[in-house]
């Protein structure tokens, strides 16, 4: 087992590692930001590293000053969280040549499945549905329309190495398809660097459902189930749970199956999320997988008693999973809520700014997994997460419940949050019937 780990993040994941690792008798390694310098991660951990200034791209992006950091600190292993470096296969191959085992797949599973064409390839190769697509990227606008008329307009244009919305575009005829190509192009290449695109049929108002995945080096894959993550705002996700509201057993089983296949064809290690659309008549389709760990899994660890950060640590170290499949289980019913620094009133603008005094929620079936406390400083320079509520209760109508109370019982003077947001999502009937999809925030609440 490792002796000590750098976590190379910031914020509740940072944070959420370090717990993980203190319990486990590792020691810990934090690096942080100028911005982040009083930051609650910096404070837990065994020792702290400065990697740079405020911005991004010159502290937690810059791999020189990470290798750096866990050179001085003298680790095993480097965990990324998500965000920033986590899905890149670059850093993680550079962490392996320094020498430092690096907590995630390995870099070439990453990169194949990091590239959603490739991805796409390699679910149908695993039988595991895909939208009607293009059988490769899309060079030439003549063959788009004719591939188009195939598959039956409306289409959607995908970036194959895109995420959180960037290079997608729908296009309702051969006119707008052939200028949504380039524009999707042109995003793509500016926020990826590489303009690549295909296309699927476009499936409206769909759910979003993912399944949890863990492999370890000895050829052991387990689902732990599945998620809703169909609350979103801009393909942004706001409010997760488990299990998924009003899917048949039927297809929870074949879609936690579906996931597993995709995972052990990819001969992918460590944790993983493969992420499905479903349609209205409960058929699902492969979208992508995120080779990390992500934001919601502690829905998933509330449901199944598993501690995803543990078993991903031990993974890396190239221990077997600690269960088997027959061991997991699903337990009652947990709902996620991100507690953002924004003010909805104003479309959802940053707060960022001193949070006077801060009082965090609790109380039976409630955690709360936030890095801010009274008196810390929100910097303007990062995602606008401050915290992220979760509730464990029996029954889904049990969880809503809770949810709301602990939601109200948020104080953080100072800055804007978006919980009364949620505690208005959590009472539309809507949300309450479990039948809501990825454009329900758009349509009844915010219209963009």
């Amino acid at each position: 087992m490792f002796q000590k780990v750098l976590i190379a993040n910031r914020g509740e994941i940072a944070l959420r590692i370090i717990r993980a690792c203190r319990e486990m008798g590792i020691l810990s390694v934090a690096v942080y930001s100028t911005a982040d310098a009083e930051s609650m991660h910096v404070k837990l951990a065994d020792e702290a590293y400065c990697v740079g200034g405020p911005k991004s791209a010159d502290s937690y992006l810059k791999i020189d000053q990470i290798i750096a950091a866990a050179e001085v600190g003298n680790v095993d292993a480097i965990h990324p969280g998500y965000g920033f470096l986590a899905e890149n296969a670059h850093f993680n191959e550079v962490c392996r040549e320094s020498g430092f085992e690096f907590i995630g797949p390995s870099p070439q599973a990453m990169e194949k499945l990091g590239d959603k064409n490739t991805a796409r390839s390699m679910a149908i190769a695993n039988k595991v549905p895909v939208v009607p697509g293009s059988d490769g990227l899309i060079t030439d606008d003549k063959d788009a329309i004719k591939i188009a008329e195939e598959i039956g307009f409306p289409v959607l244009i995908k970036a194959t190495a895109g995420g959180g919305g960037k290079g997608m575009r729908v296009a309702e005829d051969p006119a707008s398809l052939t200028s949504s190509l380039q524009q999707a192009r042109n995003e793509a290449q500016a926020a990826f660097g590489n303009g690549g695109v295909y296309l699927e049929r476009y499936i409206g108002s769909p759910r979003h459902v993912e399944v949890q995945v863990i492999a370890d080096t000895h050829g052991n894959v387990c689902h732990l189930f599945e998620r809703d993550c169909s609350v979103q705002r801009r393909h942004q996700k706001l409010i997760e749970e488990a299990p998924s509201p009003n899917l048949p057993d039927s297809k929870r089983e074949a879609i936690c199956e579906a996931a597993v296949r995709m995972i052990r064809g990819a001969q992918y290690s460590n944790a993983g999320t493969v992420e499905f659309i479903v349609d209205q008549n409960d058929d699902f389709y492969f979208i992508e997988v995120n080779a990390r760990i992500q934001v919601e899994h502690p829905v998933t660890e509330m449901i199944t008693g598993v501690d995803l950060i543990k078993e991903q640590i031990r993974v890396a170290a190239g221990k077997e999973l600690s269960f088997s499949q027959d061991d997991l289980s699903v337990s009652g019913h947990a709902i996620e809520c991100r507690i953002n620094a924004e003010n909805p009133n104003k479309n959802f603008m940053p707060s960022p700014g001193k949070i006077g005094l801060f009082f965090a929620p609790g109380g039976l079936g409630v955690r709360f997994d936030s890095h801010v406390y009274g008196g810390y400083t929100v910097p303007p320079h990062y995602d606008s997460m401050i915290g992220k509520l979760i509730v464990h209760r029996p029954t889904r109508d049990e969880a809503i419940e809770t949810m709301r109370r602990a939601l109200a019982e948020i104080q953080a003077e100072g800055i804007a949050t978006t919980a009364l947001f949620h505690d208005a999502v959590l009472q539309h009937p809507e949300f309450v019937s479990g039948k809501h999809d990825t454009k329900f925030v758009e349509r009844e609440f915010t219209g963009n």
